[in-house]
C-alpha cells in the first residue's frame, strides 16, 4: 500500500523543498506564488508526501477566463521523474485537483534537461550527467571530469529527463508539445554559465571571449558603474526596458508589474541599473588628449638631430591618429552632457536570486550609449555576485535555440550570451493533458470563431 499522502504545504515549506532540489529554481517558490496572486490568478501550493518528508511540490496556477479555466505549472512540479510511482501518484493528484477548479486543461513544463549543447548549439558529448550519477543528483561541484573522458558543465540547478520519463507521462494522458525552437514565455533552451570550478573575478574575467572581456574593461575604463535601485526609480527601470522593446518590436511590462517584482521577492531580486560617468569619461579622454600632444611635440623636437627622421614621422603620424581620436571623443562627450547631463543610466537588469541558482530575467538599454557596454557590465556583475555568494551555476535564461541563422530573431540576443562563454540547456519541454474534452473542444471553436 502506498504511504504517498496528497496535502497543500505552506509557502515556508515550498521555499525549502525548492532549495534541496536540483530542479529548484524561482517559479517555484512563494515569492512567485505571490506574484500570481498579484495578476489575479488562483494560486495554490500542493505536495506529495512519504511518511511525512515532502517528496513532490509545485504551485498550481488555474487561469480564469470568458472562454475557459486552464491549470498551469511553470517549471515544475519538483520531483524525482525516476520515481515512477510518485511521478503517476502526483500527477494524477493534479490532475484532479486542476478538474475541481474547473480546468478544461493542465499543462505542465518540466524544471528537466533533454540535452546539453555547447555554446554554439552542437550537442555536448552524450548530453548526460557523469556516469554513477542518477539524473536527478548534483554533479560534484569541484570537478569537469565527468568521469567518462568528456568534459561538462556541473548542472546542478537542474535534473535530467529523456525518453523514459517522457513515456510515463504520455501513459498518464499528457500530450508532449514537441521540441521546438523559437521564444516562449517559458523558455526551452537556455543558456547557462557554469562557475563551478571559477575561483573569483579576476578567472571570471579570463573565461570569457576575447571580445566580452575587452567590453567589460571598456565599460569600466569609461566610468560604468553598477548600482542597485530601490522602488522609487523604478520608473527608470521601466523607461529602459521600454526602450529596448520598441526596438525588438516586443511589449514591456506595465511599471506596475515591476514594482509587484520588488514587493514580493524582495532581498531575492535585484533591479540594477548601469550608470555613466561622463564627466569621469570627459577627464580621462582629455588626459589621453593631453599625452598625445606631449607626444607629437616631443617627437617633432627630436627630427632636427634624429638619424631616421622618417621613422620619427611615422610615430607622428601614429600619435597624430590618437590625438584626432581623443578630440572625437571629447567633442562627443560634451555633445552627450549637453544633452543628458554628468550622469546618464544607460542599461537596467532585474536578477532572481534562488540559492541554487542567479537568473536574469528583464533587462533594457539605451542604444544612443551601446559603445559604452553598460549590459555587458551588468552581466559581468551579477556573475561576480554570484561567486561571492558561493552559486555553482548562473542562468542567462532564454535564447531562441537557432544556432546557424544570423537573421533569426534572437541572433543578437544568442551572439551577446555567447561571449560570456557558457553552454546551452534544451529542456524537456511543454505537456498538457484535456481533463474535459467538451468543453476543451468549446474553447477551441470559440478561438478559432475569434480568430485567436
Amino acid at each position: 500500500m502506498s504511504s504517498l499522502q496528497f496535502t497543500e504545504i505552506s509557502p515556508q515549506d515550498l521555499d525549502s523543498f525548492s532549495a534541496s532540489l536540483p530542479q529548484g529554481n524561482f517559479q517555484q517558490t512563494s515569492q512567485m506564488a505571490a506574484m500570481r496572486k498579484f495578476e489575479g490568478t488562483q494560486v495554490e501550493i500542493l505536495a506529495a508526501k512519504r511518511e511525512g518528508t515532502v517528496v513532490a511540490a509545485c504551485i498550481l496556477e488555474t487561469y480564469h477566463s470568458l472562454l475557459s479555466t486552464f491549470s498551469v505549472v511553470h517549471n515544475g512540479p519538483l520531483l524525482d521523474y525516476h520515481d515512477e510511482e510518485l511521478v503517476t501518484f502526483f500527477f494524477t493528484q493534479l490532475q484532479q485537483r486542476a478538474r475541481k477548479n474547473g480546468a478544461s486543461q493542465l499543462e505542465i513544463i518540466p524544471e528537466t534537461i533533454y540535452n546539453l549543447h555547447n555554446s554554439d548549439g552542437s550537442l555536448m558529448g552524450d548530453g548526460f550527467p557523469a556516469a554513477g550519477h542518477d539524473s536527478g543528483d548534483d554533479v560534484p561541484a569541484a570537478s569537469h571530469d565527468a568521469g567518462d573522458g568528456s568534459s561538462r558543465p556541473a548542472i546542478s540547478p537542474v535534473a535530467f529527463a529523456r525518453e523514459p520519463e517522457i513515456a510515463t507521462l504520455e501513459k498518464l494522458g499528457f500530450k508532449h508539445s514537441g521540441f521546438t525552437v523559437g521564444y516562449t514565455t517559458i523558455p526551452r533552451w537556455r543558456y547557462l554559465k557554469d562557475l563551478s570550478t571559477i575561483a573569483d573575478e579576476k578567472a571570471l574575467l579570463a573565461s570569457y571571449s576575447k571580445n566580452t572581456r575587452r567590453n567589460v574593461k571598456i565599460a569600466a575604463n569609461s566610468g560604468v558603474t553598477v548600482r542597485a535601485i530601490g522602488r522609487d526609480e523604478l520608473p527608470i527601470f521601466h523607461h529602459l526596458c521600454e526602450l529596448s522593446c520598441e526596438k525588438q518590436g516586443f511589449d514591456n511590462r506595465p511599471l506596475e508589474y515591476f514594482q509587484a517584482l520588488y514587493d514580493n521577492f524582495g532581498d531575492k531580486a535585484q533591479f540594477m541599473l548601469a550608470t555613466l560617468d561622463l564627466k569621469y569619461y570627459l577627464e580621462q579622454w582629455e588626459a589621453k588628449k593631453q599625452k598625445a600632444e606631449a607626444e607629437i611635440a616631443r617627437l617633432q623636437a627630436s627630427l632636427a638631430t634624429s638619424r631616421y627622421p622618417q621613422s620619427v614621422h611615422k610615430k607622428i603620424a601614429t600619435a597624430q591618429q590618437t590625438l584626432t581620436a581623443c578630440e572625437n571623443r571629447i567633442a562627443r562627450a560634451h555633445e552627450y552632457i549637453e544633452q543628458d547631463g554628468t550622469t546618464v543610466d544607460i542599461s537596467a537588469a532585474m536578477f532572481v536570486w534562488h540559492p541554487r541558482q542567479a537568473f536574469y530575467l528583464f533587462s533594457g538599454s539605451d542604444e544612443k550609449y551601446a559603445k559604452f557596454y553598460g549590459p555587458t557590465a551588468l552581466q559581468h556583475w551579477v556573475m561576480t555576485e554570484s561567486l561571492k555568494r558561493g552559486l555553482r551555476s548562473y542562468n542567462f535564461y532564454g535564447i531562441d535555440g537557432v544556432f546557424d541563422d544570423p537573421n533569426s530573431q534572437g541572433h543578437g540576443v544568442l551572439e551577446f550570451k555567447q561571449g560570456f562563454q557558457g553552454y546551452v540547456a534544451e529542456m524537456t519541454g511543454q505537456f498538457s493533458v484535456v481533463l474535459k474534452p467538451v468543453t476543451y473542444a468549446m474553447k477551441q471553436i470559440a478561438h478559432h470563431l475569434l480568430g485567436r
